[in-house]
């Protein structure tokens, strides 16, 4: 039970997030390199691994908010599963996994890089941007862009204008409407909900959400993917907006809008998103 108690203080469903590491290596057609593959996947657990420590850090310092609050009051620290010694020795074990990792895959100065920003970035939003408006989501939107130019820097690969708008525009989407749902919910666990009101989250959420499926569009009929794809990536456009679609359905419902709770969360949204990764998977490959 301790060990799970772990596991759950680490957030490892939300490791989801960090495929997006493995966009560059897909559509750079890099994939077929073994060594690329083994470097890619090591560095998504690396990835993954300094995410924990930005949640155990976060868990840290706000375990008197999560105890007030009705569904992160079940947190492991704010719970007492997991003490605050723990949590530490934890901490500085992960940390040492992530430097024996990055030794071991002899990664570049680029990537290292990367990955302290990412985690400099974070704990500076867990003490300061948090409760700054704007400046909070911005933060969440970096943290999603650092994945995809991390997956990059790893392969020595360039990423198209066109996939880095795209993943921006979706970051804001999903950031925005976590911060809606929050509002909604009427929780006081976030100071920055003050400024927000939902009538100007909804209105930018969904200027992002268009902005995406355009921008994702227009990557999808670029000259460099129409030699690589021909046409057939606009296949996957109806089925991105179906997925919004549905996203929006749960959203706007009783949820606080974290992406990785509404997409577990529906069984049909998960089979929309297995869809879309399955055709654009086939058409990569193909």
């Amino acid at each position: 039970m301790k060990i799970l108690s772990y596991l759950k203080l680490m957030r490892i469903k939300h490791y989801l997030k960090n495929l997006l590491i493995f966009v560059p290596l897909i559509f750079s057609m890099n994939f077929y390199s073994i060594e690329n593959d083994i470097k890619t996947a090591i560095s998504f657990i690396l990835f993954s691994l300094v995410c924990s420590m930005v949640y155990i850090i976060n868990d840290l310092r706000d375990i008197e908010k999560d105890r007030k609050h009705p569904r992160k009051c079940k947190r492991p620290l704010a719970s007492g599963a997991v003490t605050k010694k723990e949590a530490y020795v934890l901490l500085m074990f992960i940390a040492l996994i992530v430097i024996i990792g990055n030794l071991l895959i002899k990664a570049n100065v680029y990537s290292i890089i990367i990955l302290l920003v990412y985690l400099v970035l974070n704990i500076l939003y867990s003490m300061f941007f948090k409760n700054v408006p704007i400046i909070d989501v911005v933060c969440l939107v970096l943290g999603f862009v650092l994945r995809v130019v991390y997956g990059a820097s790893i392969i020595n690969v360039e990423v198209s204008n066109w996939l880095y708008l795209t993943i921006i525009s979706l970051s804001f989407y999903l950031a925005l409407g976590k911060r809606r749902n929050e509002l909604q919910a009427g929780t006081d666990t976030r100071e920055v909900l003050k400024f927000y009101n939902q009538e100007f989250l909804d209105k930018n959420m969904y200027m992002f959400l268009t902005l995406m499926i355009v921008f994702y569009s227009m990557w999808c009929v670029d000259a460099s993917n129409i030699a690589k794809f021909g046409n057939n990536l606009m296949l996957s456009v109806p089925i991105l907006m179906l997925i919004t679609m549905k996203y929006n359905i749960n959203i706007e419902g009783k949820s606080e809008g974290d992406p990785i709770e509404v997409l577990f969360s529906d069984k049909i949204l998960i089979l929309l998103v297995l869809i879309f990764i399955s055709i654009v998977g086939v058409i990569v490959i193909i």
